[in-house]
């Protein structure tokens, strides 16, 4: 089993950045493939970015293509979400979810594939 926490959210202007960091715990994060997505109030949830076990293989929704980027750092057991150019529309809770060893190069984009998901943070943008 794997413990996720993430971190990095808060209020920022429309066309500012932020970086969201997801940790780790009780089984190495490699055995994982990673993901992110964000659910507004009342909204569904939705993918945003996913990493390969190796971080050798990513995928975006459409929406964030060119603002965002994933990462990770497997010595750290961490997952990162660089958002820059921020929208608004993007005011959501950002959940880190790890789905327990697919494939070392395969990303997945489905939330029911995940098996494990933190708490989230918060992410507002104001215009």
């Amino acid at each position: 089993q794997v413990q996720l926490v993430e971190s990095g959210g808060g209020l920022v202007q429309a066309g500012g950045s932020l970086r969201l960091s997801c940790a780790a715990s009780g089984r190495p994060s490699s055995m994982y493939a990673m993901g992110w997505f964000r659910q507004a109030p009342g909204k569904e949830r939705l993918f945003v970015a996913a990493i390969s076990r190796s971080g050798g293989s990513t995928s975006y929704a459409d929406s964030v293509k060119g603002r965002f980027t994933i990462s990770r750092d497997n010595a750290k057991n961490t997952v990162y979400l660089q958002m820059n150019s921020l929208k608004p529309e993007e005011t959501a809770v950002y959940y880190c979810p790890a789905d327990f060893a697919p494939g070392y190069t395969t990303v997945v984009v489905t939330p029911q594939a995940y098996d494990y998901w933190g708490q989230g943070t918060q992410v507002t943008v104001s215009s």
